[in-house]
């Protein structure tokens, strides 16, 4: 017995725990279709096709799902391990219509007709109702339900707190080559009117100065600049006038930069509200 207990906390700590399994006793009436269902990052193809990179990408970890029905209405719920809070924001992030309000579930939730998809802790959720109609309520029922269930912090990510709101129209977690350079690997990124904003988080602060050294030295021109540790600016073919910096392990700045707007102040701003 504490064989298998030590083995189960081995297994949290590597983050190898299933996600929790949607029931469709969850809500009175609903009964169950077909049987349950569990994917890994091995074998999502098989259920999602061309779809699965888009979840491999942001870190998907594991699946489980079910199909419910009740009055010829059909309900597919599946809740995704993404690894970590980030990761499960940002799928959430990358699938939401941005069209549409967000809702007050989770870390960041949407419900439109006819789907729910939210972010809580490590997990993404997701429903899909078919056929056509408008399931508003119900899907609010069911997230509600689900969220009971789904463990974790209800708190955004911190970095979305370190890009000023002012004329903000889109804020995401980019996972891989924020800003289409390599060098940043994964990152949030921000659309503002007047420019594009960026924060990558390194795993050291050695490790940012040396990724700090290499955005550098892809510029024949730069000059430096006060924002952070260190920064400089230059300008880019595709990024316009742009200005980077360095915080400790935080790599930052912004690109695309209007004119009438100053790149170092900008710079300067986002780095004073990294904590």
């Amino acid at each position: 017995m504490r064989r298998a207990a030590g083995l189960f906390l081995a297994m949290a700590a590597a983050g190898w725990c299933q996600p929790p399994q949607p029931s469709c006793g969850m809500v009175p009436g609903w009964s169950q279709r077909g049987e349950a269902r569990s994917y890994e990052a091995e074998n999502l193809f098989e259920y999602m096709d061309g779809n699965a990179e888009g979840y491999l990408i942001y870190g998907f970890k594991t699946m489980r799902g079910v199909t419910c029905v009740k009055d010829g209405v059909t309900l597919v719920m599946d809740i995704s391990d993404m690894g970590d809070a980030d990761s499960a924001f940002g799928i959430f992030s990358a699938n939401r219509d941005s069209r549409q309000p967000t809702s007050a579930i989770g870390m960041g939730g949407q419900i439109v007709p006819r789907r729910a998809i939210f972010a809580k802790g490590g997990y993404y959720a997701e429903i899909a109702a078919n056929p056509e109609g408008d399931y508003t309520a119900m899907l609010k029922q069911w997230t509600g339900e689900l969220d009971k269930i789904i463990p974790g912090t209800t708190t955004p990510p911190a970095a979305l707190n370190w890009f000023p709101t002012q004329k903000r129209q889109s804020i995401r977690l980019v996972p891989e080559s924020v800003l289409g350079i390599r060098i940043l690997s994964r990152g949030y990124a921000a659309q503002y009117e007047f420019a594009k904003a960026f924060v990558v988080t390194e795993a050291s602060e050695e490790s940012a100065a040396a990724a700090m050294k290499k955005l550098r030295a892809r510029y024949a021109e730069t000059s430096d600049a006060k924002a952070g540790d260190e920064a400089f600016q230059a300008k880019d073919q595709y990024l316009g006038r742009l200005c980077f910096f360095r915080k400790g392990k935080y790599l930052g700045g912004y690109a695309n930069v209007a004119d009438g707007q100053d790149p170092v102040a900008l710079a300067a701003a986002l780095a004073a509200g990294i904590r």
